[in-house]
């Protein structure tokens, strides 16, 4: 009589959903290193919101116009101007005034403060007004991802929620979420943002509100087409039949299967409003005058080159091309990594 051999190992638990993706993340070097660019960026931002980098951007550090210092320091111009030659005439005797005016010198010399010692070269040049073009970029990148990323949450959190009422509830509540789409859809999207900038006016609030109330309808689109195919599947069926309510069908259970969607469109849109925000500040309708981001250093970077100034133009255009460049990667990683094909 043959003997039955019995399996008493314990069964290996598969790995969850969001751990799996992050092993397929891993294995990709290219979504890796984009990470990697992207946390940095995230550390600077956080860095100069707490005034540990770039407190001092607005003040006057250097020379106008200080060239990078790989450049050498800045020429004197003022040794270059001819100085008047001839006998000094004392004008005194002729000015009833004089003796006042030397008075008044001497008491501005005795209370005169030291002037501030202006450096000739910055690691990476200064603008017109003296400015630090390295401190100007890190804030700069401070109020262009905060912008972005704000804008971004807020659009994904009205998308998704007008697009799960859409799909989940449909009927009249679906037809007019539909034409309110259409409306907002009807109109090209860059003329509908700058419509809102100029009715709302400058500030970097505004600016999160219009790129938000002009950025939800992709995401509603998405999430409109994932409520109509998950609602009638049969866990929510199931979900139904114990008796849970519709919102607790359409966040509780429906949500957490649809969720890499919303990740991935949240990572497309901070891309999309960080470019959008670098559009409105280059054109005067961005963030107000007394901040700074890379849409306000390209337009102070149009006078700059007309005297052959480039170097705020290159920074700031490096700053965003990378972080730009980076996240984007980094979106195609997690769309790969979340693919629930690939699960």
């Amino acid at each position: 009589m043959s003997a039955v051999v019995v399996d008493t190992s314990v069964p290996t638990r598969s790995a969850g959903v969001w751990r799996a993706a992050w092993l397929r993340l891993k294995r990709d070097r290219v979504g890796m290193v984009s990470l990697a660019v992207v946390v940095v960026y995230l550390a600077i931002a956080l860095a100069t919101a707490l005034g540990v980098l770039a407190s001092d951007w607005s003040r006057e550090v250097a020379v106008a116009y200080a060239h990078p210092t790989v450049l050498g320091p800045t020429p004197d111009e003022s040794a270059q101007i001819e100085r008047p030659h001839g006998p000094m005439l004392d004008l005194g005797s002729l000015d009833p005034l004089a003796p006042k005016a030397a008075e008044i010198e001497q008491l501005t010399r005795k209370y005169q403060t030291a002037a501030p010692v202006l450096r000739n070269t910055l690691p990476l040049g200064a603008d017109r007004q003296g400015r630090d073009v390295l401190a100007k970029a890190l804030k700069g990148a401070q109020i262009s991802i905060f912008v972005g990323l704000a804008a971004a949450l807020v659009a994904t959190l009205i998308g998704t929620v007008l697009g799960a009422a859409a799909g989940y509830l449909g009927g009249k509540v679906g037809d007019l979420l539909e034409w309110l789409y259409n409306v907002f859809t009807a109109v090209p999207g860059i003329l509908l943002i700058f419509a809102f900038a100029a009715v709302l006016g400058r500030g970097i609030g505004t600016v999160v509100l219009i790129l938000a109330l002009t950025g939800w309808t992709g995401i509603y689109r998405l999430m409109r087409a994932e409520y109509l195919k998950h609602s009638t599947r049969d866990y929510v069926r199931a979900a139904q039949a114990i008796g849970a309510s519709h919102a607790s069908r359409m966040f509780v259970h429906i949500l957490p299967n649809v969720s890499h969607v919303i990740l991935v469109q949240f990572s497309l849109h901070i891309v999309y409003f960080i470019k959008s925000e670098v559009i409105l500040s280059f054109l005067g309708l961005g963030v107000p005058v007394d901040s700074v981001s890379w849409g306000t250093m390209l337009n102070e970077a149009q006078a700059d080159l007309i005297l052959g100034k480039w170097w705020q133009l290159a920074v700031a255009t490096v700053f965003m091309a990378v972080f730009v460049t980076a996240f984007s990667l980094l979106t195609d990683a997690l769309r790969d990594a979340l693919d629930p094909k690939l699960r």
